[in-house]
């Protein structure tokens, strides 16, 4: 039984996405929430020092 791949597999592209880094490791929940508290950061200031 042959098989399946595709050109990026064969070309190690899906390799490089599942190589470990050796950066920090975050949750994306805490990513989100950084973001979003930063943009109501942003939007309270602009609102009192421009509103």
């Amino acid at each position: 039984m042959a098989l399946l791949q595709s050109p990026q597999q064969s070309a190690g592209v899906m390799s490089f996405y599942d190589a470990p880094t050796k950066g920090p490791k975050m949750s994306p929940k805490i990513i989100l929430i950084v973001v979003i508290a930063f943009a109501v950061i942003v939007l309270v200031a602009n609102h009192f020092l421009f509103g």
